[in-house]
């Protein structure tokens, strides 16, 4: 459901309503602004999406150039004065919801004069504008923003829900310090590990997880011997001469003991 309703003269400032549009989505979420271009849908009745659209809106923009008051119909009268002119009915049915009005002048529209408005629109010279130049554009969107924000609690809270989004997707941050090495960030590595060797500070050497069969990560050579099930190692007498891992089952040897397979049998 739409927060903000864009409404523009196609002849007249169609270019700046989609600037608006596009920043307000930015910092509000695009399902919270709405412009007839943008949002509705291929085949879809647009009087019906129009007047839905403006009575669920908590804030019409009503954006206003130099050529908006001018405005002709195909019979050459003022289309401000006509009841069936979609601009008009926009705005007029945004008063009569309640919605917040905030005229928005680009670039040199000066400000409207209700005794040169139809009844019906000349409240809308009483409300307060805001202005988007330009040459100023950065500043003017991000307050006209800001001030959406402080007028309408919940888009103040989308604004926040949108930072947090932001934040939590964003750059990971680490205290690791200087590091030789690759350094690999827990958020994009996860490794898991199943035979239990639990937490180990120090030089653990090599750790192989899930072996699915006789592994030797030492010096010396290993025969396996698959008629009588034996594997036996020949380390090279250092402290720790090898290791291997046997259907999950891990043994290690040391002082050039030979490490032999435990006769499950027996």
């Amino acid at each position: 459901m739409p927060d903000i309703f864009v409404n523009y003269r196609s002849s007249d400032e169609d270019t700046g309503a989609a600037m608006i549009e596009r920043e307000l989505s930015r910092r509000f979420g695009s399902e919270r602004v709405f412009r007839a271009s943008k949002s509705i849908k291929i085949g879809r009745r647009f009087p019906q999406e129009l007047l839905t659209a403006v009575r669920r809106s908590s804030v019409l923009i009503a954006v206003i150039g130099d050529r908006w008051a001018d405005a002709r119909t195909a019979d050459g009268s003022r289309a401000l004065d006509d009841p069936e002119d979609w601009t008009r009915r926009e705005i007029v049915e945004a008063f009569e919801s309640g919605a917040l009005v905030v005229p928005v002048l680009i670039g040199r529209a000066t400000r409207l004069n209700r005794h040169e408005l139809p009844p019906e629109l000349a409240e809308l010279a009483d409300c307060q504008y805001r202005r988007l130049d330009t040459r100023n554009a950065d500043g003017d969107l991000a307050r006209i923003g800001d001030d959406l924000a402080e007028a309408v609690p919940r888009l103040a809270e989308a604004q926040r829900e949108i930072a947090r989004s932001a934040d939590a997707g964003g750059e990971v941050r680490n205290r690791v310090g200087r590091v030789d090495g690759s350094v690999v960030q827990a958020r994009d590595y996860t490794h898991r590990q199943s035979g239990g060797i639990g937490n180990v500070g120090g030089d653990v050497g090599t750790f192989i997880n899930n072996a699915s069969g006789p592994v030797h990560t030492g010096d010396g050579p290993q025969h396996n011997d698959l008629r009588s099930g034996g594997v036996h190692f020949n380390g090279d007498g250092g402290s720790f001469g090898g290791n291997y891992v046997e259907r999950g089952t891990a043994q290690q040897w040391s002082d050039g003991r030979r490490a032999e397979r435990e006769d499950r049998d027996r």
